[in-house]
């Protein structure tokens, strides 16, 4: 296992990603009575009924590209016009559990983050395809890791890094292992320390040996560069 370095986005107003991340576009929720139209549903058709309107369900099966496994025929895997003809009128609701989020009032909006978990939503983020959120994260003023993101890594478990650190006086540094065992939240008063300790560790490095130059000059690097992000935009960060 490794350890990661990474900011909290969503605190930095200039992030390219922090107000896609806020904008929920839809969620899963445990309840969807409060919701009306807004509640996602699939047109289905239950394999009894289906195999009782195509008697030769295997060509129906084949023609149609579904898989054989499948526990119900869902209208919109259905390609041939004809057999949707003779399907429409057997299909029923099944809701999915999920909400679309626009245009709901305050009052629901609210209701559907009651129901749901965090990690159950999607946001206006996670529409993007990858090409195109790779490219708002080469562009992003917060992409600390040379254009490839806001993550980036710390090194190892056994990274001897901490222990040099340790004997350098450097506390954070030292504590990093428990800080990303505990999940903790990093404040910008904590990057100034932590920009205070780089700039030890760098000059610390060669009295260390090449080995260690070799292996560390990188974190150290990536570390005053989150600091750096965290004082200038005023937001947190975390290693995981």
């Amino acid at each position: 296992m490794g350890i990661s370095i990474a900011i909290c986005e969503k605190e930095a107003p200039r992030a390219a990603c922090a107000q896609m991340k806020k904008d929920i576009k839809k969620a899963l929720v445990s309840d969807i009575t409060p919701f009306g139209d807004a509640a996602l549903f699939d047109m289905v058709v239950s394999l009894d009924d289906a195999k009782k309107a195509f008697p030769d369900f295997d060509a129906f099966i084949k023609r149609n590209r579904i898989n054989e496994s499948t526990d119900a025929i869902y209208m919109d895997k259905v390609k041939k016009d004809d057999d949707r003809a003779i399907l429409e009128p057997l299909a029923e609701k099944k809701y999915t559990g999920w909400v679309l989020t626009e245009g709901l009032s305050p009052e629901l909006l609210d209701k559907a983050m009651e129901l749901s978990k965090p990690e159950n939503r999607v946001n206006a983020w996670d529409c993007l395809d990858f090409d195109e959120a790779n490219k708002a994260c080469a562009e992003c003023p917060l992409s600390w890791d040379k254009g490839r993101g806001c993550i980036g890594p710390f090194g190892p478990d056994s990274s001897q890094l901490p222990d040099i650190a340790s004997r350098r006086g450097c506390d954070l540094v030292a504590s990093v292992p428990e800080i990303a065992k505990d999940c903790k939240i990093l404040a910008p008063a904590d990057a100034e320390k932590l920009l205070k300790e780089c700039e030890i560790l760098e000059t610390a490095l060669p009295e260390e040996g090449k080995m260690a130059v070799r292996r560390y000059a990188g974190p150290v690097e990536r570390m005053k560069a989150v600091a750096e992000i965290s004082i200038k935009e005023g937001c947190g960060f975390y290693f995981f």
